[in-house]
């Protein structure tokens, strides 16, 4: 029988606040907490509502790495990692530094510095002392991450836009249950950035409101920060990564398959690799990005599996679209759902409450539902430009 593969930590940052308690405080409240900003800070001339981190947050300084390493993302993701450092560093110890990997989904990484350094750079002819393009490598969250945790296993980053950071999971589950490591750390992270939110304004899908994922009166997607991080291993804890699925539907740059063919499969990959029903999934964690092309196919991918009862829910109107994040982010709020909650607290599809009558029936979680008992399952769903699809089955382990 193929080993079990459980997260035994894990630690979020992003709107929701940069510790689990305000995290768990924001997912599970009554009232609508609204953590996302209205700024223009990546917009100029623009407000926009975005996911920032809390005005409040306090990001921890990475000084100690290179010059080329210090950037936003970094310490993002530093910021994620810092609770985990006690217990990877245990892990290094036990099983020793070649015998436990990192694996991150990004996508962003230094394009904050990047984009100061061309604004320089046009100004004065010159780019600022001692930058270095390395910043802007894809590579360079896990070069970092994995020297700074002391890590020698083997460490990559995935760039596969929003399905990046459940990917991340997925590849430590595999490398577990092949037996060339022993512990795996695995998460994502992407902090906002003026270019990208102004590519997603060229495609005409950011939404200058809250985002109202399922709505008939929805406008685009709300964009955001953040990062997660988990450890994971074949030894016991909270949470079993039970399952998962991968798909890719090659079917348009930008725009998923209209059918749902691609998302409906990775869902039912997840629970194939699970050996569970769809009957047995107590929540859906939508990918729910309210653009229209998402909400259509993803709708018809849910009912057509699991039918218009199961309860679903985006958070995306909580945290904004994390992009290369958002899948490792999602897992964290799986991971809270999973514990500590006797009572089943879902976190609330926070909108309008306007259907839009041309989706497929699905079941949003309204303000305060719970299920009465602790939540046993949760799917996590990802999904990416180019077709990207990937979900994640989540059961507590307890």
């Amino acid at each position: 029988m193929t080993a079990p593969v459980f997260i035994q930590h894990g630690h979020a940052v992003s709107a929701l606040g940069m510790d689990a308690e305000r995290m768990r405080h924001h997912l599970f409240a009554t009232h609508d907490p609204d953590t996302l900003r209205a700024t223009d800070a990546y917009s100029p001339g623009r407000v926009l509502a975005l996911g920032c981190l809390p005005q409040d947050a306090v990001l921890p300084s990475i000084d100690f790495a290179p010059a080329w390493q210090r950037s936003r993302n970094n310490a993002m993701a530093w910021a994620a990692l810092l609770p985990l450092r006690v217990h990877v560093q245990a892990a290094v110890e036990r099983y020793g530094p070649q015998r436990v990997a990192l694996i991150v989904g990004t996508s962003t990484a230094g394009l904050d510095e990047g984009e100061a350094a061309a604004r320089q750079l046009r100004a004065s002819g010159s780019f600022p002392l001692g930058f270095d393009y390395g910043v802007q490598e894809l590579g360079d969250v896990a070069a970092f991450a994995s020297a700074a945790l002391g890590i020698q296993g083997p460490a990559h980053t995935i760039s596969t836009a929003c399905s990046s950071g459940a990917k991340a999971l997925a590849s430590a589950a595999r490398l577990l249950r092949s037996g060339m490591v022993d512990a795996v750390v695995a998460g994502g992270v992407d902090a906002l950035s003026r270019f990208t939110v102004a590519g997603f304004g060229a495609l005409e899908a950011v939404s200058a409101e809250r985002c109202n994922p399922l709505s008939v009166h929805r406008k685009g997607i709300n964009l955001g920060e953040g990062a997660a991080f988990f450890l994971l291993g074949r030894e016991a804890g909270p949470v079993r990564l039970a399952g998962w699925g991968e798909t890719q539907d090659a079917h348009h740059m930008s725009a998923p398959d209209p059918t749902g063919r691609g998302a409906r499969m990775a869902m039912q990959q997840a629970l194939d690799r699970a050996g569970m029903r769809a009957d047995q999934v107590d929540y859906v964690n939508l990918h729910g990005t309210a653009t229209a092309h998402n909400d259509a196919m993803e709708c018809l991918a849910v009912h057509a599996l699991l039918g218009g009862h199961t309860p679903v829910s985006s958070t995306k109107p909580l945290t904004g679209h994390t992009l290369a994040a958002a899948g490792a982010l999602e897992a964290a709020v799986a991971w809270h759902v999973l514990q500590d909650n006797p009572e089943g607290r879902l976190p609330a599809h926070w909108w309008d409450g306007a259907m839009d009558p041309a989706l497929a029936a699905v079941n949003p979680v309204a303000p305060g539902q719970a299920l009465g008992r602790p939540v046993r399952t949760v799917l996590s769903n990802s999904f990416a430009f180019g077709g990207s699809n990937c979900t994640l089955l989540l059961e507590s382990a307890a």
